[in-house]
This record gives structure tokens, C-alpha cells and sequence, in this order.
């Protein structure tokens, strides 16, 4: 498996590469320089799942805004750089965990050399990240248009830059908000590339479209045994983003934790409200460290049998509910009262 083979990097308090666990990222939407709206921000998303947290560095406040917020936070704090080499030095000195730069648009060698050698003094890994959208003339003309081979061939020339200035602590982006693309890259670089490889689709959308690109495009990749951390991009609250790829990876088999709700579609036969129930359930579960499947069924005529897999259950139909735990009814309560049964059990949910 390629992700098993690709190189270990170690981003402040966590690795990945070399077979370990893929780890989820997203990015603060805050401005930078405002620390307190910074820190909440990434707490709740600490809360959330996430494991590695990108803020931008637009100016030099920003990058002094680093040194407070990596005090108060307890993942890996990742400077995100545009044009200015400056910027990244100066993030580094105020305590980065690792760096993501296009060094496309940083400009000379001369000064990708001086961001290098400030990440080798304190070797903090380089995230090198090429987009389609950013995808330079040479690559578009080369390959008439923007396509996969061009992608892959400006982020190994990325790379080799690095490498050739003596680095190779290194980790890999490549992405495209096209999802067919998208996975084209990923299969082509994992045959020339053994460095770690953050995995997303780019500007996929809002919670609606983008959740439905980003499962088909991060399952066809991670499926194949590529990608070591991964980014779920929302036009949204950033802690969907989180909750998104976690239930991702969950699907997947690649990560075990956390509650699974699965639900029924409504139907002719439904007589609770079922989908305000289910909505309620899956927000519930946030707050429990548990790892179990929860069914929430909407007839009680049919919903012990759909959820006999599940570790625990509720249905519900004209008034009544019942609370079901491996397939079998154990408890009866008016219909008002299922929501809290069920949320009594998860507090005191053994096996």
C-alpha cells in the first residue's frame, strides 16, 4: 500500500507518513492577527476531531499572532504562505509547526533557499502545494490545458527545487476542484513520489455540494491506499469540514471511533417526525466519546428488525417509541420521551 511506504514526517506533535494514521485537517477562517477569535476557533475544532490546523499569513501581524495562539492550542499550528518569503520566516520564528508554500509565487531561489534553510534549522517540514487553478503557463501549454500529467509535473518539479536546495522534509498537495481530476493526480503522483500526501478537493463547494465531492473524491483516493492527512473544504463552518472527514474515514474502515448514527428515509408508514429526530440525534452524539452504531428508526413495526446491527436504537411511531439495544426492545416510552431515553442510555452506556 503507498501510504504505508511513504516517507514519516513529524509536524509538531504528531507524525504521519510511513503507515501511521491519517490525520484531518482544516483551516481557520479568523483573521490571524485577532488571537482570541483565533484560539476559540481552533479549540472548537480541537473539540471537533481535528489534527492539524492551517492558519493564513497575510502580514506581518499575522505571523506574530503565532507565538500567542501556538501557546494556548494543542495541535500542530500551520503557517499558510503566499508570495511574501518574509512572512514565512517570520512565522517560523514565531513557532510554526510546518509551512505550506507554492514555491511558484514565492519568486527566486534565492529566496526559497532562505525559507528552506529557516526550516532546517529547526526542521520544520514544507508543505509543497500546487493547485490546478495555479497551474503555470509552461504546464498548461505542455499538456494542452490543465490536466493531471501537468499537475503532477509542476509538483515534483516543486519538490525537486527543494530537494535540490538540500530538504527533503517534505509533504505533498496537489488538488483540483475538478473530483476526476482529483483522483488522476493522486494515482499518478503515488507511483513517482514517496513523500507524505495531504489529500482534498479544492474549493469544492458549500456544505450541500461540497460534502457530496469531497466523499466521492477522498473515497476513491484513500481507497486506494493513498493520501496520509486530508482536508474536507466547505464553504462553511470550518468544524463541518472536521466532522465531514471524520465520517468520512469512518465509512471507509480508516478510522474507529465515534457514534455512527444511521437512520431510515421517511415513508407512507412514518408517523413521528423523523427527520427532526435524526437531526437531533446526530447533534447529540457529538459530545460522546463512544464508539458504537446508533439506529434512528421512524415505525415501530419494522425498526428492532432494520436495526438489529446496530449496537443501539430507537423507534418511534403514533406516540410511542422504543428503545432498542442489539436488535431487541428493552424499553417502551411515549413518543416525547424517546429522545431522552435515548440520551440516558448513551450517558450510561457500558457495553
Amino acid at each position: 500500500m503507498y501510504r504505508d511506504e511513504t516517507k514519516e514526517i513529524r509536524i509538531g506533535n504528531k507524525v504521519i507518513g510511513g503507515g501511521n494514521k491519517i490525520l484531518i485537517q482544516s483551516m481557520t477562517n479568523t483573521h490571524t492577527e485577532d488571537v482570541a477569535a483565533t484560539v476559540a476557533q481552533i479549540k472548537e475544532l480541537e473539540k471537533a476531531g481535528c489534527d492539524i490546523i492551517r492558519c493564513t499569513v497575510p502580514t506581518h501581524e499575522a505571523a506574530l499572532a503565532f507565538k500567542e495562539i501556538k501557546k494556548q492550542i494543542n495541535i500542530p499550528l500551520v503557517a499558510d504562505i503566499h508570495f511574501d518569503y518574509r512572512l514565512a520566516i517570520e512565522a517560523i520564528e514565531n513557532g510554526a509547526d510546518k509551512i505550506r508554500i507554492n514555491p511558484g509565487n514565492i519568486g527566486s531561489t534565492d529566496r526559497i533557499k532562505a525559507v528552506v534553510d529557516a526550516c532546517k534549522e529547526r526542521n520544520i517540514p514544507i508543505r509543497v502545494g500546487v493547485n490546478s487553478g495555479s497551474l503555470e503557463k509552461q504546464f498548461i501549454e505542455k499538456y494542452n490545458g490543465v490536466t493531471a500529467e501537468g499537475i503532477v509535473e509542476s509538483a515534483l518539479d516543486k519538490v525537486k527545487i527543494i530537494e535540490d536546495l538540500g530538504y527533503d522534509n517534505l509533504v505533498v498537495s496537489i488538488k483540483s476542484s475538478d473530483v476526476l481530476m482529483s483522483v488522476k493526480t493522486h494515482e499518478l503522483i503515488s507511483k513517482q513520489c514517496k513523500y507524505p500526501l495531504h489529500v482534498g478537493i479544492t474549493e469544492a463547494g458549500t456544505a450541500f455540494s461540497g460534502t457530496i465531492k469531497s466523499s466521492i473524491g477522498l473515497g476513491l483516493i484513500l481507497n486506494q491506499g493513498i493520501g496520509d492527512t486530508i482536508r474536507v473544504s466547505l464553504t462553511d463552518n470550518p468544524v463541518k469540514e472536521v466532522l465531514t472527514a471524520k465520517q468520512i474515514l469512518r465509512t471507509l474502515g480508516l478510522r474507529k471511533g465515534g457514534i455512527e448514527v444511521v437512520s431510515c428515509p421517511t415513508c407512507g408508514r412514518t408517523q413521528i417526525d423523523l427527520i427532526g429526530l435524526a437531526t437531533k440525534v446526530e447533534d447529540l452524539v457529538k459530545d460522546y466519546d463512544l464508539d458504537l452504531k446508533l439506529a434512528v428508526m421512524g415505525c415501530v413495526v419494522n425498526g428492532p428488525g432494520e436495526a438489529k446491527e446496530a449496537d443501539l436504537g430507537i423507534a418511534g411511531g403514533k406516540g410511542v417509541g422504543v428503545l432498542i439495544k442489539h436488535g431487541e426492545i428493552v424499553k417502551k416510552v411515549p413518543e416525547d420521551q424517546l429522545f431522552n431515553c435515548l440520551k440516558e442510555e448513551l450517558d450510561n452506556w457500558e457495553n
